[in-house]
């Protein structure tokens, strides 16, 4: 939290006494319908109002909670803004693995929040100061990192903090996570150039500067002239989603990795890298018409710009030379990538979706889009699938071999697919 955007205490200050951790325990899993109902009966039973509405709030945070910290989400306490911007306890249990890796036993995390990553660093019995600017936050943090007695919690600005002074002394490596949002009444707002987070990412290369071994979380948005030299960028996706590029710098970047993609499904992990020597004058990947399967790179390898590199290691060609699709004659299994069987190509025109739905009786139809205007809402609306058959439809462009993009042999189209399991 930045200091303009704190955290309201009575939301969590009425559940720092034993009634109210008592009654917080009690309370079980939220159900949004039984809420109206809960609140009465607390009420009834001589709870203060005030008491009962923090509780239903962190029971309702916990269950939320659970898609990131699974069953960790019943032991611990949340805020609003402190659930949402938290790392996901399996990807911070990597950044724990990195400094860990590295031999490092005392790490500082500076903009620690509800204490996620440090939870993760203390897991692996690592030394943790976690710093959190935000009063309220911080005892959140304490809270949570309790049952772990070798984290302490400290409430001050990361910015000007005097590390040599830190409980247990300099630390050996920096977790570094920016405020990246300001808060109104008008809503949440994310903040996209790295100079106006709190603090700053100059500030992560000040500290990397001295030869401190510092890891830094970013949004997956990050543009690549944002990256600083010398530094591993890594994006990560979590079971389909990018949740977060991580700057790696001195001790805790990997000796030649530049640019990294690292995907985990529900089990496992697959990474792809671009290391620093790679030449830029290398070709690009091929570029060809649809064959008979397509791929769709994860969200994580499109972010650290390395859909020509899976392409190469697919044997795949590109479709479009701006465009993340990829396609092949033979299939070539991968985690990095989503894949389709093609069944057929048509044109991309209203009148010939329309008859085409029609008369495969179409009712269930999913439509993805890349490299077109088209709102698959709208269209949708317009074909008007009906009857007992299934669909996927990818709507984007082609552009044959040699060609350089618009108005070069470029077509419309629509790719009838089906998953690959």
């Amino acid at each position: 939290m930045t200091p303009e955007n704190p955290v309201d205490p009575r939301e969590i200050a009425p559940l720092l006494t034993p009634e109210g951790m008592a009654l917080l325990e009690r309370l079980g899993p939220y159900d949004d319908a039984d809420a109206l109902t809960a609140a009465t009966r607390l009420r009834a039973a001589g709870h203060s109002p005030e008491l009962v509405s923090a509780a239903l709030t962190q029971a309702r945070l916990r269950t939320r909670a659970r898609e990131k910290f699974g069953d960790f989400a019943q032991r611990m306490l949340f805020t609003r803004p402190g659930l949402e911007q938290a790392t996901r306890l399996r990807v911070a249990a990597l950044h724990a693995q990195r400094f860990a890796a590295a031999g490092i036993e005392h790490v500082a995390d500076l903009g620690c929040g509800i204490g996620a990553d440090a939870l993760a660093l203390a897991s692996l019995d690592r030394r943790v100061t976690a710093v959190e600017l935000d009063e309220t936050t911080a005892a959140v943090a304490t809270l949570n990192l309790a049952p772990f007695p070798e984290a302490t919690v400290v409430h001050a600005d990361a910015a000007s903090l005097d590390l040599a002074g830190l409980p247990g002394g300099m630390p050996g490596g920096i977790w570094l996570d920016p405020a990246r949002r300001t808060t109104s009444s008008s809503g949440t707002r994310r903040i996209f150039d790295p100079e106006a987070f709190s603090p700053p990412l100059s500030f992560a290369e000040e500290l990397a500067a001295q030869g401190l071994p510092v890891g830094v979380k970013l949004g997956p948005g990050l543009p690549h002239d944002a990256v600083p030299a010398g530094c591993e960028a890594q994006w990560v996706s979590d079971r389909g989603d990018v949740v977060e590029a991580v700057l790696w710098f001195n001790a805790v970047a990997r000796p030649g990795v530049r640019r990294s993609a690292l995907v985990l499904a529900e089990h496992g992990a697959a990474e792809l890298v671009s290391p620093v020597d790679a030449d830029p004058a290398h070709p690009d990947a091929p570029l060809g018409d649809v064959g008979a399967y397509l791929y769709e790179p994860d969200g994580a390898v499109i972010r650290a710009g390395l859909v020509t590199d899976l392409a190469r290691q697919l044997g795949a060609r590109l479709i479009h030379p701006r465009i993340a699709y990829l396609s092949s004659d033979e299939l070539v299994a991968t985690p990095l990538a989503r894949a389709y069987r093609v069944h057929e190509v048509l044109p991309h025109t209203v009148k010939v979706l329309k008859r085409w739905v029609r008369d495969r009786q179409v009712g269930t139809l999913e439509i993805k889009k890349r490299g077109t205007d088209v709102t698959p809402e709208q269209l949708r609306r317009q074909l008007a699938p009906r009857g007992p058959g299934r669909a996927t439809l990818v709507l984007t462009r082609t552009a044959p071999a040699g060609s350089d993009g618009p108005g070069d042999g470029e077509k419309r189209v629509v790719i009838v697919v089906e998953t690959v399991d």
